[in-house]
């Protein structure tokens, strides 16, 4: 199947764009501020609506789309759950480990945008993906920044 490469690739991406609206909700719970607890409330819900876009190119190219993010992220975010739970969890903390998660989701953007085995029409979608997970990571990048100082 001549789209296989394109399938594989978009399901990586749907995987961790689901992983970042999991770790959205989950720093939600831990978030001190009212508004952080919006923000990522936000965030979440727009990584869902990437992952969906993305899952609908999927179908279009005649894959199975993932519907899960990955085992990996499930044990990062016990661990930062347990991390959470044995020290004093602050907004600083909250928002230091969703930036982490946003550098991660925009270089696997960034990296399948130059993939030059991708038709042109995955590429757009990525591409027009791209946007959200970018603002996502310059949000977060300007708030770490804004509380380190």
């Amino acid at each position: 199947m001549k789209n296989n490469h394109d399938i594989k690739t978009l399901n990586s991406l749907i995987e961790t764009t689901l992983d970042s609206a999991n770790g959205y909700a989950e720093a939600a719970k831990d978030a001190k501020s009212p508004q952080l607890v919006s923000l990522f409330n936000e965030r979440s819900s727009e990584r869902k609506e990437v992952a969906s876009t993305l899952q609908k190119c999927v179908r279009s190219l005649g894959g199975k789309p993932e519907d899960e993010g990955t085992a990996l992220a499930s044990a990062h975010r016990m661990f930062v759950n347990l991390r959470a739970s044995l020290t004093s969890n602050d907004n600083k903390a909250v928002v230091d480990e969703v930036e982490r998660g946003e550098d991660h989701l925009k270089s696997k953007f960034e990296s399948a945008m130059k993939d030059a085995d991708l038709s042109p029409e995955t590429q757009a979608f990525i591409t027009d993906a791209y946007v959200s997970v970018r603002n996502g990571h310059d949000q977060m990048r300007d708030i770490k920044r804004a509380f380190h100082g």
